[in-house]
């Protein structure tokens, strides 16, 4: 088990929620803050695993270090997967959260459909070995935001068997049940291999 990994982002809620899974386990998490010298990566592949694979190679070859990154998409039935692959920036490039949940809520606008999921792809990239680890987590996307935990469209997500939106969880709850989260426990086992 790598006692060091690189965590391909600059998000630093991303960071920090990983860095609360991975800490048990003895990883030190780094970011892309911690080396100023690298590039952003453009995420322009059509599908989550060719933006997952793109950042942690890039990263992977620049640091040296074994790299993780992610893509996650929110998709909608009702919006036949959308926003996917563009959930970051479903409302336009440098957007906020809010105007990326303003854009998903007035789509979705007189629609009784608003089954959702969430799915992570992490790509784990460490010289010539790469793997890919997917979690998904299925829920509803509510009429309004609720909750000011997390980020990103957590405000108008619930998650089945819950009565609250994933801002509305506690991190180690969310960390627990999240797309994201299920992502990390299978990495998780990979590493104990």
């Amino acid at each position: 088990m790598p006692n060091t990994i690189l965590l391909a982002s600059a998000n630093p809620h991303k960071v920090e929620e990983l860095k609360q899974i991975l800490e048990p386990y003895g990883i030190e998490l780094k970011s892309t803050l911690d080396y100023p010298g690298g590039v952003h990566v453009e995420e322009d592949q059509p599908i989550l695993e060719g933006n997952a694979l793109k950042k942690a190679r890039y990263w992977n070859l620049f640091s040296g270090l074994p790299a993780l990154a992610d893509d996650t998409g929110l998709e909608v039935d009702a919006l036949n997967g959308a926003p996917g692959v563009l959930s970051a920036r479903y409302a336009g490039e440098n957007v906020t959260y809010a105007q990326n949940v303003t854009k998903l809520l007035h789509e979705l606008d007189g629609m009784n459909n608003r089954k959702a999921r969430f799915r992570t792809v992490i790509a784990f990239v460490n010289g010539k070995s790469e793997h890919l680890f997917e979690g998904v987590c299925e829920g509803e996307i509510i009429h309004e935001p609720i909750g000011d935990k997390g980020f990103g469209y957590d405000p108008v997500f619930r998650p089945n068997g819950y009565q609250k939106t994933f801002a509305e969880l506690h991190a180690e709850e969310k960390n627990r049940i999240s797309h994201r989260g299920r992502a990390l426990q299978k990495f998780l086992e990979y590493l104990k291999m």
